[in-house]
């Protein structure tokens, strides 16, 4: 929900469509090797760091509610669709999402959907 206001798109979006896709991902990847190769001070601090990261879920959770009511009053409005079409939008934008990293990767791009995708 956020960044709209940062980059100024406020002011030229009107519409938002319900239900949001593509949610930026953030996570911590470290090379085992390279972990292994950490002191444990070093390895304590990052596990930390990732654990108080994880903590702030709430906060992350009330600001994009925060951003809602923001874009409300800025004049931008929800298109919101039924749940069967609902279901196929976001299955359309998991599918195209996807088919862009296979042809970036044919060799790995179908591994990493198997792994990545709910069943």
């Amino acid at each position: 929900m956020g960044g709209i206001f940062d980059a100024n798109w406020h002011e030229k979006t009107k519409f938002r469509v319900d239900p949001g896709f593509y949610d930026a991902e953030v996570s911590l990847i470290v090379n085992l090797k390279k972990w292994q190769s950490l002191t444990g001070r070093q390895r304590e601090f990052l596990q930390q760091q990732a654990l108080n990261f994880e903590g702030r879920n709430d906060f992350w959770k009330a600001y994009a509610q925060e951003e809602i009511k923001r874009q409300a009053a800025a004049g931008i409005r929800t298109i919101r669709f039924d749940p069967a079409t609902s279901k196929k939008y976001l299955q359309q934008a998991y599918d195209t999402g996807w088919a862009g990293i296979i042809k970036l990767s044919p060799q790995y791009g179908p591994q990493m959907q198997k792994l990545f995708t709910k069943k």
